[in-house]
């Protein structure tokens, strides 16, 4: 009869894990596809000021469209939680690095700032669910 209780308990917890699993894919999701939304923002702001001639600003739009393109990929791998989303987790918290450090090489430039913070906000929580997801694997 233990034994029975034994396994109704791992049953009990594999589900518990696997429903915080999936909320904790849905946040990382929700913030990925911010993410992308901000970077793509950040580009159309980085093209119009290089089209005037401001040379960083081209640099800064090529980092934050493909950042933008590389979030939106894994918002949809963890919004379907694939099994692919790992890789995918530790691209994106490094593409969102190097996309703040370019943004944040222009202080004064609001959308800038806020295309870095975004992106630094991404890459903590990318990182925190590549970790779950290696603690689980």
């Amino acid at each position: 009869m233990l034994s029975l209780y034994a396994i109704a308990m791992a049953a009990f917890q594999a589900t518990t894990d696997a429903g915080q699993h999936s909320s904790h894919m849905a946040k990382c999701a929700q913030v990925c596809g911010q993410c992308a939304r901000t970077c793509n923002e950040c580009f159309s702001h980085c093209l119009s000021l290089a089209a005037e001639g401001k040379e960083k600003h081209a640099k800064s739009a090529q980092y934050c469209v493909d950042c933008a393109e590389c979030c939106k990929s894994c918002a949809v791998l963890c919004s379907r939680q694939s099994p692919l989303a790992g890789a995918m987790l530790e691209c994106c918290a490094t593409c969102c690095e190097s996309c703040a450090k370019s943004c944040e090489s222009m202080p004064d430039d609001e959308h800038m700032a806020e295309c870095a913070r975004t992106c630094r906000d991404c890459a903590k929580e990318c990182r925190q669910m590549s970790k779950m997801l290696e603690s689980n694997g």
